[in-house]
């Protein structure tokens, strides 16, 4: 009798996020199953089971890589000013969820891992994302102070998200025979909000 085929935690995880990747590129994340990952890296659904302790934990570790590659699309923009860095910030996270709409409806469909290693993982890389939009709106006003840069960074960045998540929708309405473009509303978003911050006279 044939041996069933043994895996190395390292290499079976390294396939099981390719067989996600693979998956996650043609089709929606409600159709991705224990069943038809087991069968696309050939093992059983017990061994996945044994190796993420659920199906949850899998996709949690599905949604750690979708922000890792999102932090990746954003590297590189702090060599600019911080208007046009913000305006390239809002744009690549506009192109991301276009260029991958299913691992993009599963990071924000899918409850979050709620305590944990995986916890803390995500919780680390959302904060660095916000971090991000917070150092560069005092850069922009050095004028804001801590507990204002945090508040404005999560308005901000939850009106530019409320955007993108309509844009994909294709929910954002048109203007005389022609849907309102993502981009340039994004665009609109940050010199009103930019332009409110520079002048405000509540920042002394």
């Amino acid at each position: 009798m044939a041996r069933p085929r043994q895996h190395a935690p390292e290499a079976l995880h390294a396939q099981v996020m390719a067989a996600c990747d693979a998956w996650l590129q043609e089709n929606p994340a409600h159709t991705l199953s224990l069943r038809a990952l087991a069968r696309e890296v050939g093992c059983a659904p017990s061994t996945l089971l044994k190796l993420y302790g659920s199906f949850g934990n899998l996709l949690q570790h599905v949604n750690i890589e979708t922000l890792a590659r999102l932090r990746g699309s954003v590297e590189g923009l702090a060599d600019t000013p911080p208007e046009p860095r913000l305006k390239s910030l809002a744009t690549a996270y506009w192109q991301f969820a276009q260029r991958d709409p299913y691992r993009w409806q599963l990071l924000f469909d899918y409850p979050l891992a709620q305590e944990g290693e995986l916890d803390q993982r995500q919780n680390d890389m959302i904060e660095a994302l916000f971090v991000r939009v917070e150092a560069t709106l005092k850069e922009y006003q050095p004028a804001l102070n801590d507990l204002d840069a945090r508040r404005m960074a999560r308005t901000l960045w939850g009106s530019v998200h409320g955007l993108v998540q309509l844009g994909l929708n294709e929910r954002l309405g048109y203007w005389q025979g022609q849907q309102l473009e993502v981009g340039e509303l994004l665009d609109q978003l940050l010199s009103t909000i930019l332009a409110g911050l520079k002048y405000d006279p509540r920042i002394t």
